[in-house]
């Protein structure tokens, strides 16, 4: 989950679609990095109305076009999980909804369609908000639980499925995005998590959108966590998100899971084994014939993380279950500052530095532990799908 800097279906209904075409799932399909920035510029304890809605390019930003020039040309990735705020998106004057401001839009819109249309890769879109709204200035931790109903100021959960209809509806000619329903829900009611799930499954497939959905659990959506309680008793994940029920069989469960002590992200020596602490995930994903992408990860610049999340990307490829990956993070406006992994680590932004004015994560995690796990045979045409 990563709160140090950034932050830090169906399933019943799908079930003899998946396991025919099981078999056909063998690979990851997606492979690639985040590209955090969207989200940036707000964080301000005490100040709930901070940055918003911020400058473009000074204190939020979605790519450098260039760094993705880089990572398709030259890397052979196929995937980027691109972050904006909800907050932005749907101003608190507007609320929660269909109405959007459109400068803001336009500003995304312009990060996707480069990296859909112009490079031909995958856009994985990433509310980066918690499934909270209002708040952001305290992230991972302020704003409104979505559909809370005790809660007057909370959005709805109708209003989140109308923000993402009007989303989807923006996309639905661009067969290359993926809809990711929101970056790691936690300390809520898991029934309230599938509730706004369906909801935003709902919205995009009425908007007339076939593309992927990604669908995110409880706890941060940690793998690890997957049938354990989390926050003030909140039930498992896993004894829910098998429920959703998408008309178009096209969506996936979205897993972040870290390898820090305690799979926040935030130290720079990986403890947790990642093919040990999915196991129970990837069991339950076959068992109700779902599949997965682990949209967020990370590893400090050691050998100790080089050698583990080389296991994971490996362990990954291994198991049907799992279709995509990406890592955390590369970004526009990081500098010097660390992501994850510990603060001398640095992002994933080809020719940066880190906080010590060495070479950033791009040179040392990239290329030592991700760059030999990228497949070449990735997904390169087609609608984003389960295949």
């Amino acid at each position: 989950m990563c709160i140090i800097y950034h932050k830090m279906f169906l399933f019943g209904s799908l079930t003899t679609l998946l396991s025919v075409t099981s078999a056909a799932l063998g690979k990851i399909l997606y492979a690639g990095v985040n590209e955090s920035g969207g989200e940036f510029g707000v964080f301000a304890p005490g100040q709930p109305g901070f940055g918003l809605p911020g400058r473009f390019g000074v204190d939020y930003a979605f790519i450098n076009k260039s760094t993705i020039d880089i990572f398709v040309d030259q890397e052979k990735i196929n995937f980027f999980r691109v972050t904006f705020l909800m907050e932005r998106m749907c101003p608190l004057s507007f609320g929660l909804g269909s109405r959007f401001n459109e400068t803001y839009f336009s500003e995304y819109a312009d990060a996707i369609n480069y990296i859909t249309e112009t490079k031909g890769a995958y856009a994985l879109i990433d509310p980066h908000n918690y499934m909270r709204y209002n708040d952001p200035s305290q992230q991972p931790f302020s704003g409104s639980v979505i559909g809370n109903t005790s809660d007057p100021t909370a959005a709805t959960t109708a209003q989140f499925g109308q923000f993402w209809h009007e989303l989807a509806r923006r996309f639905v000619n661009n067969p290359k995005v993926v809809f990711g329903i929101n970056n790691e829900p936690h300390d809520m009611p898991t029934q309230l998590i599938v509730q706004n799930n369906q909801a935003a499954i709902n919205g995009i497939r009425q908007a007339g959108a076939r593309q992927l959905i990604l669908a995110p659990g409880n706890g941060f959506t940690g793998g690890h966590s997957w049938n354990q309680t989390t926050g003030a008793n909140d039930a498992p994940s896993s004894e829910f998100l098998n429920t959703l029920v998408d008309p178009l069989h096209n969506t996936a469960i979205d897993i972040h899971e870290y390898l820090d002590i305690d799979f926040s992200g935030g130290h720079d020596e990986c403890t947790q084994p990642a093919p040990s602490n999915l196991a129970f995930l990837t069991t339950w994903l076959r068992q109700h014939n779902l599949k997965a992408v682990i949209s967020e990860f990370g590893g400090g610049n050691n050998q100790n993380c080089f050698q583990f999340i080389d296991d994971m990307l490996s362990y990954l490829a291994a198991n049907d279950e799992y279709i995509g990956w990406s890592i955390w993070a590369a970004g526009p406006i990081w500098g010097t500052a660390s992501p994850c992994c510990g603060a001398d680590t640095g992002s994933l932004e080809p020719g940066m530095l880190n906080d010590l004015g060495q070479p950033d994560a791009f040179t040392t995690v990239w290329s030592q532990a991700v760059r030999p796990n990228i497949p070449k045979n990735l997904k390169r045409a087609g609608v984003s799908s389960l295949s």
